[in-house]
């Protein structure tokens, strides 16, 4: 087979990384496989592993990006793609307009991926277009559903993300040269309980309610540490300034470390007491959870959306109310006294394994090649 993808950018997320892993896995089964985007820090990982990328300025939210739909459409007609698979929504929309007007006895079959709960318009409604749809979840299927009802559940399949667990072992610990550096690098860690609070700083990750968990934790006498680990988007900065100062004004500015964009998340997650996901609206699936539940980390999180059916199948202990600070605090103290700690042990099993999504999408491809028009 010969796939397409497309996506803005690829820099970092669970829509960048997955794409690369289809394509990875395109690759090594002998398949073409192209991505279209315009850029970003993983295209050298992409084509390290076999597959092409093809740069257009397809990311932008704006008219002008319209403008890529007679390119993209030329560029459809002389690679001649089995497949052309969808994966955000402004170059949806630059790829659908361009498939559309294609003869439909020879243009690719066209699969979407749903990555998240996308408001409800128009606008979204591109990534309901395809031929197949891919939902992350179960959460964004049921969601899909609800809100478009044009929607044939039968087009619809639910694949949730993988991790491999070859690259996040079940019991993993850093190496001391690790926590060495990472000490040195952050001295206020040493000697406290790590709590991790994973994503790009926006406000719907619940920087604040971490915030006010670890005041209460604190306030109880328990010696713990907070790492926000994640990027701050440009447009950002202002909101990253307000999360400092709340940060002074409770009192924990020894107490609590903004690292920015990490490459060893992995290191330090499995470092951590516990790993925490406070989203304040529901993750349409959350990876870097799945990811600190794969190493056997202890996972606290508000139990809706994706985050919540991990917890559900995985590690229900973790599961605490949304929004709901002082459960959360209550979970995290109990763990955390001396001779405390998980009654269950969290972990992984082949539902949410990286091959098994690999597998299964690659199904789908070959199920829609081989079927109808």
């Amino acid at each position: 087979m010969k796939v397409l993808q497309i996506l803005p950018e690829l820099n970092s997320g669970g829509v960048e990384r997955g794409t690369l892993e289809v394509a990875s896995r395109l690759a090594a089964e002998g398949h073409e496989a192209i991505v279209v985007s315009n850029g970003g820090r993983l295209v050298a990982e992409l084509e390290r592993s076999g597959a092409r990328h093809l740069a257009r300025p397809v990311h932008r939210k704006r008219l002008a990006t319209l403008l890529q739909i007679a390119p993209f459409r030329r560029l459809l007609a002389a690679e001649r793609p089995d497949v052309l698979h969808l994966r955000s929504r402004a170059p949806a929309w630059v790829a659908w307009l361009a498939w559309r007007k294609m003869d439909p006895e020879t243009r690719p079959r066209l699969v979407c991926t749903v990555h998240g709960f996308y408001s409800v318009n128009a606008y979204s409604a591109v990534m309901t277009r395809g031929e197949r749809l891919i939902a992350v979840s179960e959460s964004v299927r049921a969601y899909v559903l609800a809100n478009y009802q044009r929607v044939d559940p039968a087009r619809l399949t639910t694949i949730h993300r993988g991790v491999d667990p070859a690259a996040y072992p079940a019991g993993w610990r850093a190496p001391e040269t690790w926590r060495t550096r990472w000490e040195q690098e952050f001295p206020a860690t040493k000697g406290k309980s790590l709590l991790t609070l994973p994503g790009r700083l926006t406000r719907w990750k619940g920087a604040e309610d971490f915030i006010a968990i670890l005041a209460q934790l604190r306030g109880r006498g328990l010696a713990v540490h907070g790492a926000l680990v994640g990027e701050t988007h440009p447009k950002k900065r202002a909101y990253e300034g307000e999360l400092r100062r709340a940060i002074a004004a409770a009192g924990l500015s020894d107490h609590v470390t903004l690292t920015g964009v990490r490459g060893d998340l992995r290191e330090i997650m499995a470092e951590s007491a516990a790993v925490l996901s406070l989203s304040l609206d529901p993750e349409a699936f959350g990876r870097t959870t799945l990811e600190a539940l794969c190493l056997g980390r202890p996972l606290a999180g508000y139990g809706h959306g994706g985050v919540g059916e991990q917890l559900a199948a995985l590690f229900p202990e973790g599961a605490v109310p949304a929004g709901d600070r002082r459960a959360m605090a209550d979970k995290l103290a109990e763990w955390l006294r001396p001779g405390g700690g998980p009654r269950s042990t969290p972990g992984l099993n082949r539902e949410f394994t990286l091959d098994r999504m690999l597998e299964s999408t690659l199904h789908i491809y070959r199920e829609l090649t081989a079927s109808p028009r």
